[in-house]
């Protein structure tokens, strides 16, 4: 009972405390040390290396500037309702994706599903920031590794791309093609093709339609990348692992090391973190994009990018590849914007924020699309290729294309250098949210561990590190495609549609967007009335959001055939990957039926739980007045923090009224 005392007064004064007009409003959690830390954290998590190596290759596919068209109008359907939805509940809770369906406990699952995803990206996206490290320190050197073939290299390695455009000649008097042997009309002799690394000076004459089939040319950062960065090149598949590679292994043990560092004290500690890793990208682009444009063919490789061909406009497959797009590279659904606004105070502009993420992450992924094109049109001006050949999306745009690219360049490395420092702070500040999401929902669910976070996050990285490992090996890239694929895939879009359904259809639209107002006030962003965009935010959250996500969702079942190949990958690469997704899919179905189950009626367990609403008494009392308007059972001090009798104090977890699940057993 003295424990239980001191509990109560400890509580009170820290109450106390954070009722003070200066400084953290929520001493137990922490709040950010400024809006900027909050707004460049933001910018950070939606602004990763899918902007770099997917908008640009999408623009491409999709009909160049006509993919504007649809890009836009998903952001403004699915992207912006939805990243407001998030900063919504994290802000007015104050709590993470573990504890802040108390609005309505049936989807608490929800929560357990972001926090799975979370988890899982987290492991592999760490791996594609060590091999960025890896790359920046092979690039301190006076000559690229992968300039030239090298001792990692194949017969097929070929240093001197270029395809001189020629008829095919007779050699020594026989017409040899096929059988790997092609010509060499300057010498007037006949070299295998796996003789061809082995002679200098040596050129293919080949007709460029029939070089893929006569002569598989690899470039050398092709086989860099494949042999001695992932060991890819030594493994059939992600069923045949082979070995660590140690260089590797130590580089994710270094991304790691950065994640401790920016998460082991509070919040404010990422906050300034942020700072570097939310800005310097934009300086090495623009860096970037000025020397691209001094580049002899940039000009065709820019106007390949925006030159648009509205006739895509009518293909189903861009509108479908535009929505996906705006969804997962805002990093909707996946928790991280939950966990990040629950640090804000109360009454911080949250819809301004969404805007400038939204739009910054927007214009970034634009503006990106234009440093790589700049680089795309001289190399493919150098191979005497047209740029649609060279343009590639994914891995092979970032650790293949670019890097070769970069090698015909004066002062190659110091180029090299700065592109890779570039996506190393584009991922870091991605993966220190993913973490954060993970470390924010066991502290919110286990509020103990607040006094030992450094502890909670060494632990945390080492799991994932040793969880990861699989994913250094030789094999570990098909793994991580998998993982790719497959874990921030259906799920996210099954989350975000249940994330619609819950605010409303069950809790209440007008409830919701009355929460908003709360905390905003009457006017949006300062200078239009809130009013003005509130019945599309209604419009977005009951209608067009969820239905545009299950258009995709659906869209992306039709289409979808499977990994399985019958080489890298076989029927049980698609089993384990499915097994990724149901996972997420169970969590969300099987904690709805065990609430109902707990409340003992559907009716209790899509009601609001007594402790919601904002964390502070102070605010609760704000909110009082509008949430009397749509129930009767809020109750302003749920905790009995202003009474003086213990018996009348319900703390958070395991005490009177309120179970060590969180769900309410007091009647609403």
């Amino acid at each position: 009972m003295a424990a239980y005392d001191t509990d109560v007064e400890n509580h009170k004064k820290k109450l106390a405390e954070t009722d003070s007009e200066s400084g953290d409003e929520n001493l137990e959690r922490g709040n950010w040390s400024s809006k900027l830390d909050f707004l460049l954290s933001c910018l950070g998590y939606a602004v990763g290396l899918g902007n770099v190596w997917r908008f640009p290759y999408l623009c491409y596919r999709n009909g160049g500037g006509a993919f504007f068209i649809p890009y836009c109008i998903a952001l403004a359907f699915l992207g912006i309702p939805i990243f407001l939805l998030e900063l919504a509940i994290g802000q007015y809770s104050s709590s993470g994706p573990f504890t802040c369906w108390k609005y309505s406990p049936i989807f608490t699952g929800i929560g357990y599903g972001m926090f799975i995803v979370s988890a899982l990206v987290s492991i592999y996206y760490n791996v594609i920031i060590a091999w960025a490290f890896f790359y920046l320190f092979a690039s301190f050197t006076d000559k690229l590794p992968w300039e030239t073939c090298g001792d990692w290299s194949t017969n097929l390695c070929y240093d001197n791309v270029k395809i001189l455009n020629s008829s095919w000649e007779r050699c020594d008097g026989n017409n040899r093609w096929g059988q790997n042997w092609v010509l060499n009309a300057t010498q007037g002799i006949c070299y295998q093709a796996g003789m061809l690394n082995e002679k200098a000076g040596v050129r293919a004459y080949i007709d460029p339609e029939r070089a893929n089939n006569y002569f598989p040319r690899t470039l050398p950062s092709q086989e860099y990348f494949d042999n001695y960065v992932t060991g890819s090149g030594y493994s059939s598949g992600y069923s045949d692992l082979g070995g660590i590679r140690w260089q590797l292994c130590l580089c994710y043990l270094l991304a790691f090391i950065c994640v401790v560092l920016a998460l082991s004290k509070s919040i404010k500690t990422s906050g300034k973190v942020v700072y570097f890793t939310a800005t310097f990208p934009y300086v090495v682009l623009v860096i970037l994009l000025i020397r691209g444009l001094m580049l002899d063919g940039m000009q065709e490789g820019i106007k390949f990018y925006i030159t648009p061909n509205l006739d895509r406009l009518s293909d189903a497959q861009v509108w479908k590849d535009a929505a996906v797009q705006i969804f997962f590279s805002l990093s909707a659904s996946w928790g991280g914007l939950i966990a990040l606004a629950s640090y804000n105070k109360f009454h911080n502009d949250l819809i301004r924020d969404t805007l400038i993420v939204a739009f910054g992450n927007c214009l970034t992924s634009v503006f990106a699309g234009f440093v790589i094109f700049s680089y795309l049109g001289y190399l493919a001006n150098y191979m005497d290729l047209p740029v649609g050949d060279v343009a590639k999306s994914g891995p092979s745009l970032t650790f293949v294309v670019y890097p070769f690219a970069v090698t015909k360049m004066p002062i190659s490395p110091l180029w090299a250098i700065l592109f890779f420092i570039m996506l190393i702070t584009l991922g870091v500040d991605s993966e220190f949210v993913l973490v954060e999401t993970v470390i924010t929902s066991l502290m919110d669910r286990f509020p103990k561990l607040r006094k030992y976070k450094l502890f909670t996050v060494m632990t945390i990285c080492a799991i994932f590190f040793l969880l990861g490992l699989t994913l250094v090996t030789d094999g570990g890239i098909y793994m991580l495609e998998i993982m790719d694929t497959y874990s921030g895939g259906w799920s996210i879009l099954f989350i975000a549609i249940f994330e619609c359904i819950s605010v409303g259809w069950i809790y209440g639209i007008f409830r919701f967007l009355d929460d908003i107002k709360l905390m905003t006030g009457n006017d949006f962003c300062g200078c239009f009335p809130f009013i003005v965009f509130k019945y599309w935010w209604m419009l977005c959250w009951c209608v067009f959001t969820p239905l545009l996500a299950a258009i995709i969702m659906v869209f992306s079942w039709v289409d979808y055939t499977g990994m399985d190949n019958g080489k890298e990958y076989d029927v049980y690469a698609d089993l384990m990957g499915w097994g990724m997704t149901l996972v997420t899919i169970v969590c969300i179905v099987g904690t709805a039926i065990y609430v109902i189950i707990k409340t003992g009626s559907l009716k209790k367990a899509m009601a609001p739980n007594i402790e919601w609403g904002p964390a502070l008494v102070k605010h609760r009392r704000e909110a009082e007045y509008h949430t009397k308007r749509y129930t009767s059972g809020f109750v302003v001090d749920p905790w009995g923090l202003e009474t003086a009798s213990p018996n009348d104090v319900q703390l958070q977890t395991g005490k009177k009224g309120i179970d060590n699940e969180g769900f309410s057993n007091v009647r609403v």
